[in-house]
């Protein structure tokens, strides 16, 4: 814990992607990664598949549709490849802005024609990736796109500034996902968020409940990154009517947060539009909390669970 005692000022990035073009949102990402660090953040996140764009379209039109198809031939062809050249141009900006960052991203597997994966990057503050976390399973109609991640339940990585977890939207809420972050005591989670969900379903409120949740079990600082609806996005799903009202709802909210290891607010939640959400912390006040509930310490037995991951067979 050397590295706990200090200030340190986190950021959230609430943005949309220049959407489906690699490089214009990788420049665009970078960019928001040296305004973070000219701005004196140690960590930022980014949403949900920001690079090149969350495949939200999935939820809104028929997913065998040629609209639906034509998106995901667009994201596979401008998905990133690990390494690669975007890679190297966000490790070099890490590196040049001083800043730990935390990246979504579509990943697609190199030389290949197939298979995507829902993936975040965690870079430290000199640049050097990390770690790479793909989600365990796609959310909904994400399963039409993204393969179920291969990189196991590791998502965090020890940073110049300590260690920095991150889960994929739905995995937020996801109670062994939280166990096995918990189990690497992060000072700072990033929670990426898409831009929508789909009718009926309010994604700030979930964010709210979710992250705040996640802050309070883990009693980590949490940093929750969250994509915009904007008009180009709109358009380009050509859906119909119904799906069309909800976007532009949407395009009206925001909800970029920051939250302390107690579940309360430091920043945010920010209002619609884009830019990057600040807050300042004192790293050590992880500490304190977890004499009340450390679960990945005191406060549990996993001896007395473990009986119920055995497999059975009839």
């Amino acid at each position: 814990m050397s590295n706990s005692s200090r200030a340190i000022r986190l950021a959230a990035v609430q943005a949309a992607p220049v959407f489906l073009d690699i490089e214009q949102t990788t420049k665009k990402a970078c960019d928001l990664i040296i305004e973070a660090g000219r701005n004196g953040a140690n960590v930022i996140g980014f949403p949900e598949g920001f690079i090149p764009g969350h495949p939200g379209w999935q939820e809104l039109i028929p997913a065998t549709g040629d609209r639906a198809l034509s998106l995901s031939r667009k994201l596979f062809l401008n998905a990133v490849e690990v390494p690669g050249p975007q890679v190297s141009a966000l490790s070099a900006a890490c590196g040049k802005a001083q800043v730990a960052a935390v990246v979504g991203i579509n990943e697609r597997r190199e030389g290949t024609t197939g298979s995507l994966f829902n993936t975040q990057l965690i870079f430290d503050s000199d640049g050097t990736l990390l770690c790479k976390h793909q989600k365990i399973v796609p959310t909904i109609g994400e399963r039409v796109v993204h393969s179920p991640g291969l990189t196991g339940p590791k998502s965090t990585a020890r940073t110049s500034v300590g260690t920095v977890s991150g889960l994929i939207c739905g995995e937020n809420s996801n109670p062994l996902s939280q166990y096995a972050v918990g189990l690497n005591y992060p000072i700072v989670h990033v929670a990426s968020w898409p831009a929508h969900f789909g009718p009926g379903l309010h994604m700030q409120s979930c964010i709210d409940i979710v992250s705040r949740g996640v802050a309070y079990t883990l009693k980590t600082f949490v940093i929750n990154s969250v994509a915009v609806v904007d008009s180009t996005l709109i358009e380009v799903y050509e859906a119909d009517a119904r799906s069309r009202a909800y976007l532009e709802e949407a395009k009206a909210l925001g909800g970029a947060s920051i939250i302390d290891p107690m579940g309360q607010y430091v920043a945010g939640p920010m209002p619609a539009g884009e830019g990057i959400l600040y807050a300042d912390v004192q790293a050590d006040d992880v500490i304190i909390p977890k004499f009340v509930h450390d679960f990945a310490g005191h406060y549990n037995r996993p001896e007395l669970f473990a009986h119920l991951f055995e497999t059975k067979r009839s």
